[in-house]
């Protein structure tokens, strides 16, 4: 029993004795005529009154205590028991929650009240092993990475322009193409190679898309350059009507996919397929060598495959476990905190490297050309992000425009030593599944694409990423709504290669 809410069995004691000393005094008292025996019987009740409310006030905590879990002292904020504001915070906080869970969670599915989320992975015994198979010189400051190095002068490059709109001039619009490419390549960052080019791409190409990205680049740059701010002024609303557009059609499948019959035994197969090409296609991103076949065998059998690697086959099982993790437990928690992302983070790292798994990384780490925030920032840039993700701005958005800007943000800070990828996509996934997507596939074969638009979020447009995400989310949309008719076809769509530049914007 803690002090100041319970008394001690001494204490006990000694009001008893008290207590049993006043009734024989009153007792005595009742000899003396019937006057005072009124007085002395009411005085009997107020003090056995007060008596009774005593002990529950005392006890009734004892009780909480001993066969609940609601006892201020069993919480680790003792200094806040004596204020009750303080108290509701302290108990609110990730420290007290981390042991005792006072609030239910709540089912975040209000999309679509009418229809309940459905689960879109497969249930654990389907999966069992079967035989189914500005200024040029301030470039390199703003922009500091190599793959924008000059390979000319400043002259030849807006010579090639000229020759490029010559060339517009007279219909030969192929050879403009190429002299602005060579432009670009000579100069990558010369704000008035982007307008142009962006301008012959929105004139004689119609692409809005693209164009817009070259004017953004081009006012990344140089801020003041006034014919970017007209061209940018004339296409941002034409490109966020094509965006809002192709996130309708996103809608629109999601909910006739919603209202399919999930009991359907050919749609439980293609849950199954789909989720083996999940982690295939995840792990792989990660130069994971292992087959669509061998990664089956490892999920399915739990066997290793000759010539792989430990370390392979545990990736593709922490991904496993980590994925099952969110469907079991998150997708129906309101909120996000650091914890559950950490949870996350432990199970895809849980059998790779368990020193550092779930667990912030604490030296300085380098992406590619990409340098995220030092290791002394990553707690706090942390706590940051999961109180974005629930502020009304966040949640305003579309759903495909949440999971691709967490995704986005988590890699950008890059709070772990390894296994960064693999968790913002995974919550990326847990967002999209909450508001009754499927899990998202990013193809290895779109592996330059996706990194190609993370780098182009870097250097000041996120945009591109976004609709690189739409893309994926649509593709795999279309996987579900239609292997059904096509048969293994649809799902071989996702092994087949598709050739594709390093500087690709994905079109609506």
């Amino acid at each position: 029993m803690s002090e100041g809410s319970l008394w001690s069995i001494t204490e006990f004691f000694e009001m008893t004795e008290f207590y049993q000393g006043f009734l024989l005094s009153v007792l005595c008292s009742l000899k003396s005529g019937k006057t005072k025996c009124i007085f002395s019987v009411s005085f009997i009740l107020v003090f056995a009154l007060l008596f009774i409310i005593v002990s529950v006030s005392y006890f009734t905590p004892a009780i909480y205590c001993r066969y609940g879990k609601y006892c201020v002292d069993s919480f680790s904020c003792k200094e806040y028991a004596e204020n009750s504001d303080t108290l509701k915070e302290c108990l609110d906080s990730e420290e007290c929650l981390g042991n005792y869970e006072l609030k239910p969670y709540i089912q975040k599915y209000n999309r679509i009240r009418s229809i309940t989320a459905p689960n879109f992975l497969p249930d654990t015994a389907d999966i069992q092993a079967s035989d189914d198979l500005i200024r040029v010189d301030e470039v390199s400051k703003v922009f500091p990475t190599k793959r924008y190095k000059n390979e000319g002068t400043e002259q030849e490059a807006l010579t090639a322009v000229q020759m490029a709109i010559k060339m517009k001039n007279v219909q030969k619009f192929d050879k403009a193409v190429k002299l602005f490419q060579h432009a670009l390549a000579l100069q990558p960052l010369h704000p008035d190679i982007l307008n142009h080019y962006g301008e012959f791409l929105e004139e004689k190409e119609n692409d809005i898309i693209k164009a817009d990205h070259l004017y953004v680049r081009a006012l990344t740059v140089s801020p003041e350059h006034s014919r970017a701010l007209v061209n940018r002024k004339r296409t941002l609303p034409v490109v966020d009507e094509l965006d809002e557009q192709e996130l309708e059609r996103i809608d629109r499948k999601r909910i006739e996919l919603i209202q399919l019959n999930h009991n359907n035994p050919s749609l439980k197969r293609v849950k199954k397929e789909i989720y083996f090409q999940h982690i295939y296609h995840t792990v792989a991103i990660e130069g994971n060598t292992m087959s669509l076949a061998e990664t089956r065998m490892v999920v399915e059998t739990r066997m290793s495959v000759p010539g792989k690697s430990v370390m392979e086959h545990n990736e593709i099982l922490g991904l496993e476990s980590a994925l099952r993790y969110i469907n079991k437990t998150l997708v129906n928690k309101e909120i996000v905190s650091v914890y559950d992302i950490l949870a996350i983070h432990k199970r895809v790292l849980g059998h790779v490297d368990p020193i550092e798994a779930g667990s912030f990384r604490q030296n300085q780490v380098f992406v590619g050309e990409h340098i995220p925030p030092l290791a002394s920032d990553v707690a706090y840039l942390m706590e940051e992000f999961v109180e974005w993700l629930q502020s009304d701005g966040m949640l305003r958005l579309h759903p495909v425009k949440q999971a691709a800007l967490a995704h986005y943000k988590l890699v950008y800070i890059h709070p772990f030593v390894d296994g960064n990828g693999r968790t913002a996509r995974l919550l990326m996934n847990l967002i999209l599944m909450r508001n009754g997507y499927p899990p998202v596939i990013i193809r290895k074969q779109d592996r330059s694409m996706y990194y190609n638009a993370i780098q182009l979020a870097n250097e000041g447009d996120v945009r591109p990423f976004i609709r690189f995400i739409a893309h994926c989310t649509e593709c795999t949309l279309n996987v579900y709504l239609h292997a059904q008719e096509y048969g293994a076809k649809c799902l071989m769509a996702l092994e087949q290669p598709k050739k594709q530049d390093y500087n690709d914007i994905i079109p609506l």
